[in-house]
């Protein structure tokens, strides 16, 4: 039996492997960088052992010190989680020759699946020659050998860019995964990402648990996942299972693992077989009235599955993962404080976080702050809970994605599963970032916002109605669909009147709450403000814009600011100060919580400045480079002839 489990991971999966273990009286063990050296995960263990370092190379991805880590801790089993080490075969063979329990797939079974290659080599599915690719083949999807989440893809559409492309695959591979390679497959347009989940034990059994549609994806990477997958026949559900299970008697697999499909025109293609529990596993769970770690746990020790999983309680799950990132501002992740993470609690609804009010989001790992699930009865009902849960979530500290969640699972191309697929981002993203919803609009929360500083600032400096009517006070505010102008004065029974937006009727205004009337209809708007002109009203982020311009902040026509803060991993081939360089031509790779992000040059002209370096670390709004944009051409020199 099991006695104590060591987590070689960090943040919710961690929290969440935790959980069970408590549940079944297991002892926890935390291994954390300095960076997590008081995080949720950290805090939640029986005990923690310290990975000297930042970066996920010095410390997750350190599998020898991880070893030594559960030794020196006296667990007697490591669970991997997913991404870092979880599919790497070296480390699990580490783990059993150390006399420790691995709750996985032996290695070779990692060895023959975690690499995509092998694996659809294994299974009859040859990857592309990059060498012998034609303008035929494309599109081509780029793809990492290794681990998953979307970090090594790239997307190649003309043959000019793929020799750069294979190599920032790579580069970004290298850094996630600890493995390089990469191969080529034809990228399918817009199908639908299907999987299958299976557990299997040591005595032969196999279990395939219903299917996950995971098609909603940015840098493609699951965003919204569900059980079961909506709409597709029985028929190739059936075949979904049988080749699943195919592919896991195939290699001896053990434990929980997910089979990836990608479903178009009726057919369904093989992806790849992940050898290790998926971000998206809670769905499952619900609709199965099962826990996997559990049943990974049972496994581990030995026991024998029942020869047929047990029948699923039913209804429908889904799953929204909430990142700290700018979804208009190409995905960019989010820093800082959180400085309330807070979700509403009720039957059918579960958050699976590694983070807590208080903690900071920092630039060494990946962005997502918890995982919302609701179960319902149907679909429909399911949907409309989770929307609903993640408006009420509390969110105060760095932007979020939790508009673009609410906005997706609102959407009508969402709501009908014939219109799933993997290219509704590509379809939907203008529109689903510029929009604010209509209720409790963006435009209420700013006018809230204005009206609550003036309420504290009439408690601080005093205030009130005067006989000389003087100009409006102005407000203007950032935020969802752009920016907002607030217009107000003073009455003389001490209150304010909304001259702009027209419409609104101010019920009380205190510094922390504002009661608003807009066509007959009373709404309250709790107020938060916190340094930095950052307001949040409800679940609307805002931030001020200063009354006037710092001088100090001018920059140079062209100048390129770094968008998030991050290391300089590579700067392009040849590029020094005095080069000419092309509008959209990449320039330099930041990397940030785990992915890579390419800055450009803004416009076509020479590159008058280089201020980064490979492996500097920057901050948001450094100066990286200054591209001088070439000058227009003059009627008269475009055509000399007189």
């Amino acid at each position: 039996m099991i006695s104590a489990v060591l987590v070689a991971n960090r943040g919710e999966i961690a929290c969440r492997v935790f959980r069970t273990c408590r549940d079944l009286g297991i002892a926890t063990v935390a291994v954390h960088s300095d960076p997590d050296a008081d995080a949720l995960h950290v805090r939640e263990a029986d005990a923690a052992v310290r990975l000297p370092g930042a970066t996920p190379a010095e410390t997750y991805l350190r599998g020898d010190l991880i070893v030594v880590a559960a030794l020196a801790a006296g667990a007697d089993a490591v669970h991997p989680g997913y991404g870092f080490l979880s599919e790497n075969a070296d480390f699990a063979r580490a783990v059993t020759e150390a006399g420790l329990v691995w709750i996985g797939p032996p290695p070779a079974a990692i060895e023959a699946m975690a690499s995509k290659t092998r694996a659809k080599e294994l299974l009859g599915v040859a990857p592309l020659d990059a060498a012998a690719l034609t303008e035929a083949d494309l599109p081509v999807l780029v793809k990492a050998a290794a681990g998953g989440g979307g970090r090594g893809m790239r997307i190649v559409r003309e043959l000019s860019v793929l020799e750069g492309e294979l190599k920032a695959a790579s580069a970004e591979a290298l850094s996630a995964f600890g493995d390089g390679e990469v191969f080529v497959e034809p990228y399918v347009e817009d199908g639908r990402h299907v999987e299958v989940q299976v557990l299997a034990d040591t005595h032969g059994t196999v279990w395939t648990l219903g299917t996950r549609d995971c098609s909603l994806q940015r840098r493609h990477q699951k965003v919204i996942e569900e059980a079961p997958a909506p709409g597709l026949p029985d028929a190739l559900v059936e075949e979904l299972y049988a080749r699943s299970a195919v592919a896991a008697k195939a290699v001896g697999y053990v434990g929980a693992g997910t089979v990836e499909f990608l479903v178009a025109d009726g057919r369904a293609h093989f992806l790849e077989m992940n050898t290790r529990l998926q971000v998206e596993h809670p769905v499952t769970e619900e609709v199965h009235g099962l826990d996997l770690v559990a049943l990974q746990l049972a496994v581990a020790e030995g026991r024998p599955l029942p020869p047929e999983p047990p029948a699923p309680r039913g209804g429908h799950a889904v799953e929204a993962r909430l990142y700290a990132e700018d979804p208009a501002g190409g995905w960019t992740p989010q820093t800082g404080v959180l400085h309330a993470v807070e979700f509403p609690a009720g039957p059918g609804l579960r958050v699976d976080t590694g983070y807590a009010s208080g903690d900071t989001v920092g630039v060494h790992y990946d962005a997502m702050l918890a995982k919302v699930v609701a179960h319902a009865p149907t679909r429909a009902e399911a949907v409309r809970k989770l929307a609903r849960a993640l408006e009420q979530a509390r969110l105060h500290g760095p932007a979020t994605n939790r508009d673009l969640l609410v906005a997706s699972l609102r959407h009508p191309d969402f709501a009908d599963p014939a219109r799933l697929g993997t290219g509704f981002y590509d379809r939907h993203l203008d529109a689903l970032t510029a929009a604010p919803r209509a209720e409790a609009s963006v435009e209420q929360a700013a006018v809230a916002a204005a009206l609550a500083e003036a309420a504290a600032n009439a408690g601080r400096f005093g205030g009130g109605w005067r006989n000389v009517r003087s100009q409006d006070e102005v407000k203007t505010y950032e935020g969802a669909g752009g920016a907002y102008q607030v217009r107000y004065r003073p009455t003389r029974t001490g209150g304010h009147e909304v001259t702009a937006p027209e419409g609104v009727t101010v019920v009380s205004a205190t510094p922390h709450r504002v009661r608003l009337e807009v066509a007959s209809v009373v709404r309250d708007f709790e107020v938060t403000r916190y340094p930095g002109g950052v307001v949040h009203v409800g679940p609307h982020r805002l931030t001020a814009r200063p009354r006037f311009t710092d001088p100090t902040e001018s920059r140079a026509p062209g100048s390129l600011l770094a968008p998030m803060p991050g290391t300089v991993v590579r700067i392009a081939e040849g590029l020094a100060a005095g080069a000419r360089v092309e509008a959209g031509q990449p320039l330099l790779w930041l990397e940030a919580m785990k992915m890579e992000h390419r800055v450009v040059a803004p416009a076509s002209g020479t590159l008058t400045a280089l201020h980064a370096a490979p492996g500097r670390q920057v901050e948001v709004g450094a100066l990286l480079a200054v591209v001088q944009p070439a000058p227009v051409p003059t009627e008269a020199q475009e055509d000399p002839t007189p």
